[in-house]
């Protein structure tokens, strides 16, 4: 799932370094984002920067759910599926596990944060503990000080955490980072066999960091 700005052609070149057999969507906000940004979209509004109010994730997760529930009634439900998103698709890739967690595998947050309030599965976390990856840099000059400080005391005990830090990637994703997932995804779904699905992927990477819109 992408940033704020961006659109769903911003992440998916990097799903062929994603593990063999993945299938991955790349889904477009269901926002409009306002000017100055042009052609490009928002999973919820900003509002307080880095502490967006919880009822906007909660819309954007039913619409990613009602869509995910298309797909399996045509397709069939697949073995696994996982979700993956940079900066506020970071956000909602953490809240979807919290909404539905009996839904999703894993989650992995590039460059993201987690919001204040409560959600209907967090109990379930705290006690399943799924795995979550969370990839960012201490220089990242868009996630506040407050979001990482809030990131960071309420993941540990909703997820088996894998936390990795990429000095020099700022607000971006970097070619080494990405293979860090590809090494989660693979472990987080060994549990079963098939096809672990993550919904959204991230954005080119090329020899070192990129910049993905936000």
């Amino acid at each position: 799932m992408h940033g704020y700005g961006s659109h769903e052609n911003d992440l998916i070149s990097l799903a062929p370094l994603l593990p063999e057999g993945t299938i991955a969507a790349s889904l477009r906000a269901p926002l409009v984002a306002p000017q100055p940004v042009v052609d490009g979209y928002a999973w919820f509004t900003i509002g307080q920067p880095g502490n967006p109010h919880i009822s906007g994730l909660d819309d954007a997760a039913a619409s990613v759910l009602e869509w995910l529930d298309r797909v399996e009634a045509v397709y069939g439900t697949p073995p696994s599926v996982a979700t993956l998103g940079f900066s506020q698709g970071g956000a909602m890739a953490v809240h979807l596990l919290r909404t539905a967690p009996e839904r999703f595998v894993a989650a992995v947050n590039l460059s993201g944060f987690t919001v204040s309030g409560e959600a209907p599965g967090d109990q379930v976390l705290a006690e399943v503990l799924p795995p979550v990856f969370w990839g960012r840099d201490v220089a990242d000059p868009i996630i506040t000080a407050e979001a990482v400080a809030r990131t960071e005391a309420w993941l540990p005990g909703h997820s088996t955490l894998t936390a990795k830090l990429y000095p020099g990637i700022r607000h971006g994703v970097s070619q080494e980072e990405i293979g860090d997932v590809a090494l989660f995804l693979r472990a987080a779904q060994s549990g079963g066999s098939g096809t672990s699905t993550a919904a959204g992927t991230a954005a080119s990477a090329g020899a070192g960091a990129t910049e993905p819109r936000d």
